[in-house]
């Protein structure tokens, strides 16, 4: 199962916490970003947050980022001018 996530996760220094969090707290998730879209504002500009597993729990992810201070929420199809 995969599941796309975008984020206001904006460098590389805030997507490699991330990852060593889910690391952590999630060792059978496979966690990746795509950090190009960040020069408009979120969501249009966002980075994607990648999540592989056979399980993978969409509100415990939700949560957890919003604990750490970042937007998240679900990839959804967006028309952004």
């Amino acid at each position: 199962m995969t599941e796309i996530f975008i984020t206001n996760i904006q460098n590389e220094v805030q997507s490699k916490n991330i990852l060593d969090f889910f690391k952590i707290e999630s060792p059978e998730l496979e966690v990746s970003f795509d950090l190009n879209e960040t020069v408009k504002t979120y969501p249009c500009g966002h980075t994607i947050l990648r999540v592989e597993g056979d399980t993978i729990n969409l509100e415990r992810i939700l949560t957890s980022l919003g604990n750490l201070g970042y937007s998240c929420e679900i990839l959804q199809d967006k028309v952004c001018i």
